[in-house]
């Protein structure tokens, strides 16, 4: 079986956020412990596995993802990588659509290789800072704002984009005050470089420590930052060491997430299922 490693949220190899593809030949998901198996041994923070749908199902393809520890219900660079795969083997053209946990998704692929991404928008409700969450990270919060079910994280709004880029956080401590992690994230300092807004994201609970780019998150930082900055139209820097830009349009309901992605490793899985 072919599994590939797709880069995303970049156009350069080797940054952005590397995600394993799996488009499987049966119409049916192998059992879960097999999936997770394959996902812990690939290592990456998400690992896709995607089954194409008889037609007229409500979607073309179904699609599951796993970090190396434990399913996600969304993932955005992981549906970005699987969108790419299909674009570019010729499995798909223009809008594919995916049924997943978190409902239907869409992506859509452009000329100039990009994929726009139609997510839910994450509903968000302010909350009182956690103890000890400033100590964990190593800064004070200026807002606290939950992420709702399907992402189950916390926006943190920090003083500034130094700040954001110099957090050494307590992970363990992290693990212990989120559903599922925590986006740190600050207005761009200069916005003329081609962001607005930053952010890193720390999901230790879940098996990644830091990761690279997220584009769940972004489905919470694109109305936190179009509510504060007064565009609907906005790009963010994940200010990881691999760092990785996604740019979004909020729609109300529904966040547009485009990014860019290069598949670096195409190659064969020797264990069959």
């Amino acid at each position: 079986m072919r599994i590939r490693i797709v880069d995303t949220f970049t156009d350069r190899p080797f940054t952005g956020n590397p995600a394993g593809v799996l488009l499987l030949d049966s119409d049916t998901f192998p059992d879960d412990a097999q999936l997770q198996s394959i996902a812990t041994e690939v290592n990456l923070s998400e690992t896709a596995f995607a089954h194409r749908l008889p037609l007229g199902s409500e979607a073309d393809w179904a699609l599951r993802w796993f970090t190396p520890t434990t399913e996600m219900g969304m993932c955005g660079h992981a549906t970005l990588a699987t969108a790419h795969v299909l674009h570019t083997t010729g499995a798909a053209s223009g809008t594919v659509r995916f049924t997943a946990r978190c409902g239907i998704l869409t992506a859509t692929g452009h000329p100039d290789g990009t994929v726009t991404l139609d997510f839910p928008t994450a509903p968000l409700t302010p909350e009182p800072v956690p103890a000890g969450l400033g100590a964990a990270l190593g800064a004070e919060p200026l807002s606290v704002h939950d992420t709702g079910p399907h992402i189950g994280d916390l926006v943190v709004e920090l003083a500034d984009e130094a700040t954001v880029r110099g957090l050494t956080p307590d992970l363990s401590t992290v693990a212990r005050l989120s559903r599922r992690g925590v986006i740190a994230t600050a207005a761009a300092e200069d916005p003329s470089r081609g962001y607005d807004f930053v952010s890193r994201g720390f999901f230790p609970r879940v098996g990644i420590d830091e990761d690279p780019v997220t584009g769940s998150a972004h489905t919470a930082l694109a109305p936190f930052w179009s509510a504060r900055l007064g565009r609907d139209e906005l790009t963010g820097l994940q200010a990881s060491a691999r760092s990785g830009l996604v740019h979004t349009s909020l729609r109300g309901e529904r966040t547009l997430l485009t990014g860019s992605a290069v598949t670096v490793i195409d190659g064969e899985l020797l264990t069959a299922f």
